[in-house]
């Protein structure tokens, strides 16, 4: 793993140490890169009310959209078991700002019980994704 992906991955651990999941107590942290090496991170928000709760990468994507950031080079997903791939809706967010950026989005899933890691883009985790023109 290069370098670049060990500064994403380690904002990625940060941000999931401040997750906010009272009731499921899964902590998910984010890390984007974007085109001018900016890191954004984010971490889940869950809330009472299910379907008002923000996924990590969702939140990641928000915070960069917030700075003015719309195309990301990579993206790491930590969570403390075996690493899981983003929900659908993740997905789809990521693949719609990867398909107008025009840049192949790597994801790269980590699990910190086992220190197993997964590398796709966005395109192998969402091979027909949403677009309208």
């Amino acid at each position: 793993m290069g370098q670049g992906w060990r500064e994403l991955l380690e904002s990625a651990r940060e941000a999931r140490a401040h997750a906010y999941c009272p009731y499921s107590s899964y902590r998910v942290g984010a890390a984007l890169e974007c085109v001018g090496g900016e890191i954004i991170a984010g971490a889940n928000l869950e809330n009472a009310a299910y379907g008002s709760t923000l996924c990590a990468e969702r939140s990641a994507v928000a915070a960069a959209n917030a700075r003015g950031f719309r195309q990301f080079i990579r993206l790491v997903v930590s969570v403390e078991g075996q690493p899981v791939a983003p929900c659908g809706d993740c997905r789809q967010v990521l693949h719609e700002f990867a398909a107008r950026s025009g840049i192949a989005l790597e994801v790269l899933l980590h699990g910190e019980r086992s220190d197993l890691m997964q590398l796709a883009t966005i395109q192998e985790l969402l091979p027909y994704g949403f677009e309208l023109e």
